[in-house]
């Protein structure tokens, strides 16, 4: 009787054990905004969902918003099912109902992916500058809140009168760590080049930056500001856990699209990303990651790379 009790109780922690597992590799379901945006949408947000499906970790879904200009009445979405939402949008105001749940989504916790352009989006909204960070163009200036830059080990915070956001002309650059034991960069080299892309610099805000994870130096030769800028970070909001890269400058083809096809930009994206979703990154580093003398390239946005090429 002893050994069916036993047989039956091993049978039982076999099944829990096989639920669990089971459930630790379900797909982190994902919703991706777009449809307007002064970048290539029509692009990125192909090779977002490219690269977070193909990392075998997120099911993404897309919320397409109307054209530009067109009746944004019925653009309501429910962020409920969602342990994550990828922002891709930069365009026409949500409706009010749409914004209220964002918010709410965002202060009960939820997980948030900050790309690119995602940050130029709605400046007059409060809370929406306060859920990204920092964020630049469509008329911010110091009303927005300071400049925020790296200067000599700590964050400054400007609050000298001036545009919010810029970049000069797109180039390749060192990406510099500033916090090596946080979940997303550990393990990742503390410096490591990354391909053509836009630099932004001069970015205002309320600057409740939590984690700074990446700088990258603006030069003045290439345009630029001058200063160390912050690339990658995380974003202290309530009880949300929000990654916010300005990396990824989409190109003009899904072939043709280097910021996007660099391997560090993809795997910091899919550590912010399962970070954002789940507070941990499971996550190995990758041998394809560059180092401080090599670009890599993933050309088909899969895990492994077919190029490298040394930084000139």
């Amino acid at each position: 009787m002893r050994s069916l009790i036993q047989g039956k109780l091993l049978l039982v922690m076999a099944a829990v054990l096989i639920a669990c597992t089971a459930a630790a590799r379900k797909p982190i379901k994902t919703l991706i905004i777009t449809g307007q945006n002064n970048h290539n949408w029509q692009v990125s947000h192909v090779v977002l969902k490219e690269i977070l499906e193909n990392s075998g970790l997120f099911k993404v879904d897309i919320a397409l918003s109307p054209e530009k200009g067109q009746d944004m009445s019925n653009f309501i979405l429910d962020f409920k099912p969602y342990s994550l939402v990828v922002l891709d949008y930069n365009g026409d105001s949500w409706p009010e109902e749409t914004k209220t749940r964002f918010v709410d989504y965002a202060k009960n916790g939820g997980g948030i992916v900050v790309y690119h352009a995602a940050d130029n989006a709605f400046p007059d909204w409060y809370e929406y500058n306060k859920i990204i960070g920092l964020g630049g163009w469509e008329g911010r200036n110091e009303n927005s809140g300071p400049y925020v830059y790296f200067h000599e080990g700590e964050l400054i915070k400007d609050t000298s009168p001036g545009i919010g956001g810029s970049h000069g002309k797109q180039h390749e650059y060192m990406m510099l760590s500033r916090n090596d034991n946080h979940p997303i960069i550990n393990g990742l080299p503390n410096r490591w080049a990354h391909a053509r892309d836009e630099l932004y610099d001069r970015m205002r805000g309320p600057g409740n930056i939590k984690d700074l994870l990446y700088t990258a130096y603006s030069d003045k030769e290439t345009g630029g500001s001058g200063r160390e800028e912050p690339l990658i970070f995380t974003v202290d909001y309530g009880d949300a856990r929000i990654f916010h890269t300005m990396l990824g400058h989409c190109g003009e083809t899904i072939d043709n699209n280097p910021a996007m096809q660099c391997a560090g930009f993809q795997v910091t994206l899919l550590r912010g990303a399962e970070w954002a979703a789940t507070g941990k990154v499971t996550q190995k580093v990758p041998a394809d990651f560059p180092t401080s003398s090599y670009l890599t390239y993933r050309y088909d946005y899969m895990d492994m790379a077919k190029d490298k090429k040394k930084k000139k």
